[in-house]
């Protein structure tokens, strides 16, 4: 049995009750293990958690996609206030400085709001991710140095890296994501797949023995044409790709899109929305 809770994002679902923010964080039970995938950004999801009858104490991993604040925002509430003795998964990379061009003019930080001295301090167990698949249990692997074809990169090209007094492109080699094996097939948990959503499915497909059934979580899509967007919907198609649960940075047009030509594959995923499987 899989459980993904999806603790914030957003959009609020049916649960009018709950916390949304610019954010994600979901909750995950499976192989007998309690994850936390992303943290948001405020720590709010612990506050929706408990509505929610989600015991955020017994959690054994947490695994933060990339290091921006809205994905690693909770991580200090969650250790302060909860402290659960888990183990961190990251990306190599996740503590580089990141920031944002506001408006072509100004860099505005959009990094992790803790470092590698609260991890010490706190006794955090943390592991780096470096290889291609990392497998934690017998259905559960973390992907990352994704493939990048040119077609599928994100066409939003304003967040960059501090590199001692001048600013770089931010590639996002840091980033991460959670293969979860079921009967249906692979059930791909992503961030904001700043790689390119495309980019980070083909790669999987390619490494991974296993069908893609399920593509959850943000696909940075926000800011790319109709062109862009149904290329992405073809090549999902074509990998027969069964459950898409695409919200965060998608952006409304292309939800709207995936649920137009994906109509049956297609549903919310929204703060408080519980997928089975």
């Amino acid at each position: 049995m899989l459980k993904i809770i999806t603790l914030i994002e957003n959009d609020l679902g049916s649960r009018k009750d709950l916390y949304n923010e610019h954010g994600i964080s979901m909750y995950i039970e499976v192989d007998g293990k309690k994850i936390l995938f992303d943290t948001g950004q405020s720590g709010k999801f612990i506050d929706n958690a408990a509505k929610l009858d989600v015991d955020l104490k017994d959690l054994d991993y947490v695994i933060i996609s990339h290091g921006h604040y809205d994905h690693s925002g909770g991580f200090e509430r969650l250790i302060k206030e909860i402290n659960p003795k888990i183990k961190l998964f990251v990306g190599k990379g996740f503590f580089d400085e990141k920031y944002s061009l506001r408006n072509n003019s100004k860099y505005e930080y959009t990094g992790n709001l803790f470092d590698k001295d609260f991890l010490t301090e706190n006794n955090i167990d943390v592991e780096y991710i470096e290889n291609d698949i990392t497998k934690i249990t017998k259905n559960l692997s973390i992907f990352t140095n994704f493939n990048r074809d040119k077609k599928f990169l994100n066409s939003n090209q304003t967040m960059f890296l501090k590199d001692k007094n001048s600013f770089v492109v931010d590639q996002f080699y840091d980033e991460i994501s959670l293969g979860i094996s079921t009967d249906n097939g692979l059930v791909e948990v992503v961030g904001c797949s700043h790689a390119g959503i495309a980019n980070i499915v083909s790669t999987i497909y390619n490494r991974s023995s296993e069908n893609i059934y399920a593509i959850l979580g943000g696909t940075h899509l926000i800011k790319e044409d109709d062109e862009k967007i149904n290329r992405i919907i073809d090549d999902f198609k074509e990998k027969d790709v069964q459950l898409i649960g695409a919200c965060h940075c998608t952006g409304k047009q292309a939800e709207t899109m995936f649920y137009q030509q994906m109509e049956k594959q297609f549903i919310n995923n929204n703060t408080g929305d519980i997928l089975e499987l």
